[in-house]
């Protein structure tokens, strides 16, 4: 058996490219083959599917996807491993066997579960099991693996525990497949996806492929994807995935905190990014929980302003809308789109966003989109809106609580029907500051970091006005109510600049929705980055927020295009 395992990843969210997992198995050579579908929201939806029917709970596009394919990894020894259970495991892995049986197919499944919690009070309560149970069942020969609620590198750690038989105290091992499965988990998100130099891809990132992560038996691996498929894989696309949704340099897991500040990362041959050095300390003591509650009703209507008096046409409509149904629970957002001196509407009107949360169904329902269309004669001039009056829909409220992992029942289904009790880590390092896989605070061994030291252009050096996005990349994401923000540089001079000149107070000036918001700053100097955690900038969560960007997926770009004053001598363009 060949000392490298390759895994492919076929699914970043649920919803994503239908075909992956076809063009996955066709494209190469592949050993294991992942589908990632759970995020806080995804929770929440299937927690309002199993309301409705509670045999489902589950991704059901993924047994569509598995139709067409499962004959296909059967044939070829390609495994299985998703979190597509969702909040039914055990149903879907029963429903893949029933697929089975009507393709004439044999398939061994196992399936882990004991991430549900029972939570009287929340809508769903799952805690973010590791990477154990998926091996026990890979060991005992399953070729599908389902699971419900584990940490997405689990999908990618869990295979690597099979093959190379880590145990629980090989942590720089774990650590170095903890960083492997973070950059496959979000699919072509690090094959050129969503990255800030897209224009500069072969293919100006019309159709990335997937990834593939070779492991090694250290925990080393190389970051790919199959040959011929689109996107790149660079340093700059794998640092960019590798930012995403992180905090601190300690990046806290189920089986192993893993130290983002040693990973290095290394071109090795055209679309391959070698990733070592990644060294890994002892778990917490303690599991994420992630809750959904139902918060509510919410509705949303737009007004087009148009011409002059864009903000006085927004006060009078503000005025009209609170008289109407009253101001709790209302929220308006004004967005200058307008032009000065425009030869047409849309270039000369502005957007007054108004969404109103309640707990009654009918006041955030039709008294209020009705309420906003009846102002149509008889509010400013030009007055239009976007939408015909429509009914509430139900939003959710995302939390993160905490829980021994003792506490746990971690259970692998093996293909037998045996059930396996999973322990958890012998060797803990206590309860760390915040839930795992919070947006991440530093663990208690390790301080803060600095703020970095003096700007590289004192005062008199020659500076270009320009966007900072002609220096710097960026990838943003959200947690629960909370943003990251990850900022790297291209070049070693444009790092010397960014890491002093990038401070937290600076980040207020340039993203002013930040100014009263508790902001922590992390270096990464072996990626030449800089990471922030934004607390609380989208409120009570994504399926909550009335932001315009509601998970923070364009902050890192908005950043960009401020423009600052850049130091003259930092060239663009990427270099170590």
């Amino acid at each position: 058996m060949s000392r490298v395992l390759r895994v492919g990843n076929a699914s970043g969210f649920y919803g994503d490219r239908s075909s992956a997992w076809r063009e996955m198995l066709d494209g190469g050579e592949l050993d294991v083959l992942t589908g990632d579908y759970l995020a806080e929201l995804t929770m929440l939806i299937l927690g309002r599917d199993r309301l409705r029917d509670p045999s489902l709970g589950y991704a059901k596009t993924f047994l569509r996807q598995l139709e067409g394919c499962l004959g296909t990894a059967l044939e070829r020894g390609v495994r299985i491993v998703t979190n597509a259970g969702g909040l039914n495991p055990a149903g879907l892995a029963a429903a893949i066997g029933s697929l089975a049986d009507r393709l004439g197919l044999t398939v061994r499944v196992g399936h882990v579960e004991g991430d549900a919690l029972a939570r009287p009070d929340a809508l769903t309560a799952n805690a973010y099991l590791g990477a154990y149970g998926i091996a026990a069942c890979l060991t005992d020969g399953a070729d599908v693996v389902v699971t419900g609620r584990v940490t997405d590198a689990s999908l990618v750690v869990g295979p690597a525990i099979a093959r190379f038989d880590w145990g629980r105290d090989e942590l720089d091992a774990l650590a170095g497949a903890t960083v492997a499965g973070h950059l496959l988990e979000c699919g072509a998100q690090v094959t050129g996806g969503n990255f800030s130099f897209f224009t500069e891809l072969p293919d100006g990132g019309r159709r990335p492929g997937f990834p593939v992560a070779e492991l090694h038996p250290d925990g080393s691996c190389v970051i790919t994807k199959h040959a011929g498929t689109g996107g790149a894989v660079t340093v700059e696309t794998v640092t960019a995935q590798l930012l995403y949704e992180i905090g601190g340099p300690d990046y806290l897991g189920p089986d192993v905190v893993t130290r983002l500040d040693t990973v290095e990362l290394s071109a090795d041959g055209p679309d391959r990014v070698r990733v070592s050095g990644v060294r890994g300390a002892a778990p917490p003591d303690t599991l994420k929980v992630g809750v959904n509650n139902l918060g509510g009703f919410r509705n949303s209507m737009t007004f087009v302003l148009c011409g002059l008096d864009i903000p006085a046409k927004a006060a009078l409509v503000r005025g009209q809308v609170e008289a109407a149904v009253g101001t709790q629970g209302l929220e308006f957002t004004l967005a200058r789109t307008d032009h000065a001196d425009a030869a047409d509407t849309e270039s000369a009107s502005a957007l007054l966003h108004v969404h109103l949360r309640d707990s009654d169904k009918a006041r955030a329902g039709r008294a209020f989109s009705a309420a906003a269309v009846e102002l149509a004669l008889a509010s400013y001039p030009g007055c239009t809106l976007t939408t015909l009056p429509g009914d509430a829909t139900p939003y959710g409220v995302f939390t993160a609580d905490a829980v021994p992992q003792e506490a746990v029942p971690h259970v692998a289904v093996l293909p037998s029907g045996a059930r396996v009790p999973i322990p958890p880590p012998a060797r803990t390092a206590g309860p760390p500051d915040e839930p795992l896989d919070a947006p991440p605070a530093e663990s208690p061994r390790r301080p803060v970091p600095p703020a970095g030291p003096a700007p590289a252009t004192p005062a008199g050096h020659p500076t270009r006005r320009r966007p900072l996005g002609e220096l710097v990349g960026a990838r943003s994401g959200d947690k629960g109510g909370d943003a990251n923000l990850g900022v790297w540089a291209r070049t070693d001079a444009s790092w010397s600049w960014l890491r002093g000149w990038l401070t937290e107070d600076r980040l207020r000036e340039l993203l002013p929705e930040t100014a009263p918001l508790d902001v922590e700053r992390y270096e990464l100097p072996n990626l030449r980055a800089v990471n922030f955690v934004i607390r609380g900038l989208l409120g009570q969560g994504v399926a909550a927020s009335t932001r315009f960007d509601p998970q923070a997926k364009a902050l890192g770009e908005l950043l960009r295009s401020r423009h600052v004053d850049l130091p003259a001598h930092p060239t663009p363009g990427a270099g170590r």
